[in-house]
């Protein structure tokens, strides 16, 4: 088997239709992004993106470079040889996203190497995927415009990131369905780790009696005391994501059981943490999703293969590319009445010269 011989990070920077704000007080209105390429001595190439979020993992592309640098000798090992890859991996701690993507090219490139490719080597059963669209922190008319905007492009599930004002949040959340609902159109919330302990219960019963779904980190992680007897009201099927960032976390989580629903995101575990992070939330029988980072076209791709898979129950993060005002691929996927079909996905990939056109020059 090859061997890798190069490991290298393209930065590129993409447009947002408009500023994604979360949590108390993070935004942002570029998708500074980059490419993390795996070369083999045969001249394989796998390959797979990184968005760095400095507010949530302590990322930046600067970091991911310099770690890059560090990890170049040590994985000097065949491609085949995925415990060692692991091993020196798992000796790094944090650095979720390089690794993530890391993880991921690799995986492209052993598909490769074995005549077959990721949607081979990965996908499931499930080819018509449900998908849900991150609609950021904003006024309630920018807010009810994006989701329009959204849904007339096929979007039936939005995630409402909410946190800084929960009486203009709720409003906001009664706007959305009284103007959408007649679409099918179905709501859930992210609080970003926002509510404290002894306001979330009431907060949490506003939002089931205003017909969510379900709401996303409620209380700060920290707090898992707190986040498991939260869970115990079951006012409202509670979503883990900031909780579990590692496999490592969710055994933790798990133990506490302050969750019903795992959010996967492929773009800090990759695709062997993740596979192993399903398996892990299925055997305790909660719910999954797979989830974004902000991910442009070809981190969507990637998720979605994973979000194809029979453990996943709830509708996945596969349609942030609505959110940009250009790509970097060759074409861009299509949403209908609220469906990802994965096999259309086939065939999406760098566009070399849109990629020159956005990449950041040192």
């Amino acid at each position: 088997m090859p061997k890798i011989a190069n490991l290298e990070i393209i930065p590129f920077r993409l447009p947002l239709k408009g500023a994604l704000a979360w949590g108390k007080f993070s935004s942002m209105n570029l998708a500074e992004h980059a490419l993390v390429k795996v070369t083999l001595e045969n001249g394989v190439t796998g390959i797979a993106e990184a968005p760095p979020r400095p507010t949530i993992y302590g990322e930046t592309i600067s970091s991911m470079i310099g770690m890059l640098e560090f990890l170049k000798p040590r994985l000097e090992l065949e491609i085949e040889d995925t415990d060692a890859i692991k091993n020196v991996l798992a000796s790094v701690p944090n650095n979720n996203v390089l690794k993530g993507a890391l993880d991921m090219a690799l995986w492209d490139a052993r598909a490769k190497v074995n005549s077959s490719n990721l949607f081979a080597a990965l996908a499931g059963a499930n080819s018509n995927i449900a998908v849900s669209y991150i609609l950021g922190i904003s006024d309630a008319s920018t807010m009810i415009e994006e989701a329009r905007r959204v849904i007339e492009a096929g979007v039936r599930v939005l995630k409402v990131k909410v946190g800084r004002n929960y009486s203009q949040d709720l409003a906001v959340i009664q706007e959305l369905q009284t103007q959408f609902s007649s679409f099918g159109v179905k709501l859930y919330a992210d609080s970003n780790e926002t509510l404290e302990p002894e306001s979330a219960p009431k907060i949490l019963e506003a939002m089931r009696n205003a017909d969510l779904l379900y709401v996303e980190e409620p209380l700060p992680i920290r707090q898992i005391r707190a986040r498991s007897e939260l869970k115990k009201l079951e006012i409202l099927p509670i979503i883990a994501d900031d909780s579990c960032f590692t496999k490592a976390d969710l055994i933790r989580e798990l133990d506490f059981d302050t969750f019903d629903i795992l959010n996967i995101k492929t773009a800090r575990n990759g695709f062997t943490e993740s596979l192993e992070m399903m398996e892990l939330a299925q055997s305790a029988r909660k719910g999954i999703m797979i989830g974004s980072q902000a991910s442009t076209t070809l981190g969507t791709v990637h998720a979605a293969i994973i979000s194809s898979r029979r453990e996943v129950t709830h509708p996945c993060e596969l349609s942030f590319f609505l959110k940009l005002e250009r790509d970097i691929v060759n074409r861009m996927p299509k949403i209908n009445d609220g469906i990802l079909n994965l096999e259309s996905l086939e065939g999406i990939e760098i566009d070399p010269d849109f990629l020159e056109m956005h990449r950041i020059k040192p």
